[in-house]
């Protein structure tokens, strides 16, 4: 996880073992982010185990290992549901 995504996820009350099983156990991807300044990214769509939704942004660094820019649940106005932008 990146030094952004402990600081949002901290502040979100959303546990890193739930970022975890979310992207583990049923992640779907939403949006795709190829031209990313950080680098090819994507929105990843993801429930953990009580079923909350969680969209975590991640990419892969030039080693090839995953990092979690960021970790959040949707929300309106931005989200009209988990998979549906406002």
């Amino acid at each position: 996880m990146t030094a952004h995504a402990r600081v949002k996820a901290g502040q979100r009350k959303i546990k890193d073992e739930e970022v975890i099983y979310a992207l583990v156990n049923n992640g779907e991807v939403l949006e795709n982010y190829p031209n990313d300044p950080r680098g090819p990214s994507a929105l990843i769509l993801g429930y953990t185990e009580d079923e909350r939704p969680l969209h975590v942004v991640c990419a892969f660094d030039p080693s090839g290992t995953l990092l979690i820019i960021t970790v959040y649940e949707p929300q309106p106005p931005k989200w009209v549901d988990e998979k549906t932008r406002g």
